[in-house]
């Protein structure tokens, strides 16, 4: 029986195991320590990045984002629906307001040709996410929260080492936040970091990442001793994930190059599936430089997507659809949000899927993906013109009566699978069952 694919798997690309060791012989693992350090100088200098801070989580650089632009109740910011939860929930924490605008249906990215119509007094900030490492509209977005005196943090959790015109996501709004989960292209387990790229924020956000306390400034010389001045929490990493991440950065140009190569492979033998029309591939602009974080398809349809799920599940194959609109959960609903507000993230919702990427995953595995594909979504296009074709008999057979372009059993079968005798006979009265020798008979 093949081996099981799952969706994502962590992996080692270096040095990773013997810098937590080195990690715990320099005799710091609780954070700040060596790795830290060197993790922040990496991230500055490649990206081009004033000052870098490592975090536990791209949540907590979110949440810091909502402290540093002191959001307070009554306040709004702007960001898309089709996004991880942090995103918002670093918003309402403080008692602010998200407020969701659509996204674009070329880079699934918040439409910035929307945020004007949707900015009021109350407006403090947008909080743009770069969808699948591929950059949001970062010129014109920066341009109206000039215009409207708005701050901007870019949630670029799946944008490290990402490109927008030529300047690394994350370093083009006031902030920025990364992840570094387990399933992101640069990982060490659960981790973060927030680029500040306006020096008028770097001094709170020290204080604010070690406890609210001025510890930083202690260990610096510039003050005698530390204290509580300011409200933060524990935003500190562990040296240890530290020493792993930095195994990981040190390898920054080879991850980024195997995912690329990964990335094209799945482009290119489903270009076939896409010029026929049976799914859309991910659009990249010209202005973007994708750091291929995922590689995601686009069905026809919520069926044809869940159908595939479940063939691919079958062929030991985990391949997963991503958000769930944010409007339309429970919680988006408190905010007088409802289903068809936001009509592209609610179709992309529920039309998207996720394929199988990691830097560990073979050709031949690769392959096994395509495959599958290919053998679901024809078969289901076979079944489709040969329903077709029923169709066009029955018409032409009652040229009064006119069935439906499409029919599907009560209860879906295998890829390609009309349903029952039964099932078919009882969806047009000119189609009868012959008793004995079980097949469909047109009148």
């Amino acid at each position: 029986m093949p081996t099981k694919i799952p969706f994502n798997k962590p992996f080692i690309a270096g040095k990773e195991l013997y810098y937590i060791a080195q990690a715990v012989t320099l005799g710091n693992i609780s954070g700040d320590g060596y790795f830290t350090q060197q993790c922040c100088q990496v991230l500055e200098k490649r990206l081009h990045v004033g000052k870098v801070l490592l975090v536990p989580s791209c949540t907590a650089a979110l949440e810091m984002a909502g402290m540093l632009f002191d959001l307070k109740p009554g306040d709004e910011v702007i960001m898309p629906s089709f996004t991880f939860v942090s995103t918002a929930s670093a918003v309402a924490r403080l008692g602010a307001r998200p407020v969701f605008v659509d996204i674009r249906p070329d880079t699934l990215n918040l439409d910035d040709a929307l945020i004007e119509d949707a900015i009021t007094e109350k407006t403090r900030a947008i909080f743009p996410v770069h969808y699948a490492g591929v950059s949001c509209e970062m010129d014109r977005i920066m341009t109206i929260a000039e215009k409207y005196g708005l701050l901007v943090a870019e949630d670029a959790a799946q944008g490290v080492n990402a490109f927008y015109d030529g300047r690394a996501l994350g370093s083009i709004g006031h902030l920025g936040c990364y992840s570094f989960h387990e399933t992101k292209n640069y990982i060490c387990g659960e981790g973060g970091a927030l680029c500040l790229n306006d020096p008028r924020f770097i001094e709170r956000a020290e204080i604010l990442r070690d406890k609210g306390t001025n510890r930083r400034q202690f260990f610096r010389g510039q003050v005698d001793k530390y204290t509580w001045v300011d409200i933060g929490s524990s935003y500190v990493p562990s040296e240890i994930c530290s020493a792993f991440l930095y195994a990981q950065l040190e390898q920054l140009d080879v991850i980024s190059a195997r995912r690329q190569s990964l990335y094209q492979f799945y482009r290119h033998r489903l270009k076939p599936l896409a010029a026929q029309g049976l799914v859309q591939l991910p659009f990249l602009p010209e202005d973007c430089e994708s750091n291929y974080h995922l590689f995601y398809i686009l069905l026809p349809d919520q069926s044809t997507r869940d159908g595939l799920i479940d063939h691919l599940r079958q062929h030991g194959i985990t391949a997963v659809f991503h958000y769930v609109p944010l409007h339309s959960s429970p919680m988006g609903q408190t905010f007088g949000y409802r289903d068809g507000d936001l009509p592209v993230t609610e179709d992309v919702g529920r039309r998207l899927l996720r394929l199988p990427i990691y830097y560990e995953i073979t050709t031949e595995e690769q392959m096994r993906v395509i495959e599958a594909i290919n053998e679901f979504l024809q078969g289901r296009a076979t079944s489709s013109k040969t329903i077709s074709a029923v169709g066009a008999l029955l018409s032409a057979r009652n040229p009064g009566h006119h069935p439906p372009a499409r029919w599907f059993p009560s209860k879906p079968g295998p890829p390609g699978d009309m349903g029952t005798p039964d099932e078919q006979a009882s969806r047009h009265p000119a189609v009868q069952l012959h008793p004995v020798e079980g097949i469909l008979r047109f009148n």
